[in-house]
């Protein structure tokens, strides 16, 4: 059997060298710690979390991140075991002791006699071994500079993500479809806006708190991708010319262009997810749901995603990744985690997951066989493996799943089938994993 090198230590690591030594294949897991760390690590520990010790809602039927969670129990995760087991009271979040969750995955993964631990920079990837890249966000520059060659020479350092809107909380009484001047299909949504409305967003938008950044984040980190509430404090007529322009687009209702208009583009084929078009934002997750609510169109906007903008190395996955995390150009490279452009802790181990899924079952000359998309697991790999133009990370959200085959109007009933139906797709990938 073969040895498979898991190259960093964080919660896709960890979960990806786990699944794998409790199938009996050898791992090499190498990490920087303890002889160095990243600005963001201080733990000499593996899956330390440096941000937030929540692991978001833990309701399975009504949130996508807490049906994503129920779908890697059923797996097997051991990122979910360790935060069920250390978990601190949070309503119905999963948030957790943060030295103990580490604690209790370091203690997992030392316990496997298939786990060796190399504390070690790794600086390139032999492309004719089996090997997972994850890294995460903070991957080094030696290796980030080989991850270029690997990935055609795409590697983004930032995410500079607008916020992503569920078209049925849309208020199409205050919006309407149409492109500018139009030239296309007519498939933009565009929210008017007259002088007072505009001007009360603008006030709201101004004095907006902003999420502070880590000490290894600057300003440089988002050159070419200016944050909407920066342009805002420019002038007050700054985001009528930039992404509120309402030049070109005719309110039906009016028969002219409005005073300000912010245009939605959809996120995906079915037109479940719409974009804020160039609204690329540092804004605390509250402060963009107070302020962007503000807009007639969206006063009842149900947000899939919030604007981020924060320092994350991850590939351009839609071009170089197939849909079980492999390299296209060389099958025995995978990634997994955030550099493959899922957003958030769970997201990242579940992704580690599949990976390990996935390979185990190729090291051991398995069929190949696929999570369906109907699972939260599923809909991520596909999300990032679309063709996208403008590809940006994306976190579990009901949006990415595929629609249901029937109109069901209620949104806790819609949430429930979809998560349902989720559950027993999970289920039945186990059993067909398991009986060959």
């Amino acid at each position: 059997m073969c040895t498979v090198k898991v190259i960093g230590g964080g919660l896709a690591g960890a979960e990806t060298a786990y699944y794998l030594a409790k199938k009996g294949i050898k791992v090499k897991l190498y990490d920087i710690k303890p002889k160095s760390f990243t600005p963001a690590h201080q733990s000499e520990k593996f899956a330390e979390l440096v941000c937030s010790n929540s692991l978001k809602s833990n309701d399975v039927y009504g949130n996508a991140c807490g049906l994503l969670k129920e779908e890697m129990r059923l797996l097997g995760s051991l990122i979910i075991e360790a935060g069920d087991k250390t978990s601190v009271p949070a309503g119905n979040a999963l948030a957790v002791d943060r030295e103990k969750f580490a604690d209790y995955v370091t203690q997992k993964l030392r316990e496997q006699e298939n786990v060796e631990f190399i504390c070690e920079d790794v600086e390139d990837v032999n492309l004719n071994e089996y090997t997972v890249i994850a890294t995460g966000p903070l991957t080094t520059q030696k290796l980030s500079e080989k991850i270029k060659q690997y990935a055609c020479g795409d590697l983004h350092f930032y995410d500079a993500s607008a916020p992503i809107i569920d078209f049925e909380s849309i208020d199409m009484e205050n919006a309407f479809f149409g492109d500018r001047y139009d030239k296309g299909n007519g498939d933009h949504i565009n929210c008017p806006m007259n002088k007072e409305e505009y001007e009360q967003f603008m006030d709201a938008l101004i004095s907006a708190e902003t999420a502070k950044l880590h000490d290894f984040e600057n300003t440089a980190v988002f050159e070419g991708c200016m944050p909407v509430e920066i342009m805002a404090r420019r002038g007050r007529d700054t985001l009528r010319f930039g992404p509120l322009k309402p030049v070109g687009l005719t309110d039906p209702k009016t028969g002219r262009w409005a005073y300000a208009c912010l245009q939605l583009r959809k996120e995906d084929a079915d037109g479940t997810m719409y974009n804020m078009v160039g609204f690329q934002t540092n804004l605390t997750w509250g402060e963009q749901k107070r302020v962007f609510s503000i807009i007639p169109a969206l006063k009842k906007a149900e947000f899939f995603r919030y604007g981020v903008m924060h320092r994350n190395t991850f590939i351009n996955s839609p071009k170089v990744l197939r849909k079980d995390y492999s390299l296209k150009d060389s099958e025995k490279i995978f990634f997994a985690g955030q550099i493959t452009g899922v957003e958030g802790y769970v997201e990242s181990a579940g992704s580690g997951l599949m990976t390990a899924i996935y390979l185990e079952r190729k090291i051991k000359g398995k069929k190949n066989v696929l999570i369906p998309d109907t699972t939260v697991l599923g809909a991520l790999s596909k999300y990032i493996t679309t063709e996208n133009k403008d590809f940006q990370p994306m976190n579990s959200n009901f949006g990415i799943l595929p629609p249901l085959n029937k109109v069901v109007k209620d949104k806790a009933l819609k949430k429930r089938e979809l998560a349902e139906r989720s559950l027993l797709a999970v289920k039945d990938f186990i059993k067909e994993i398991e009986n060959d």
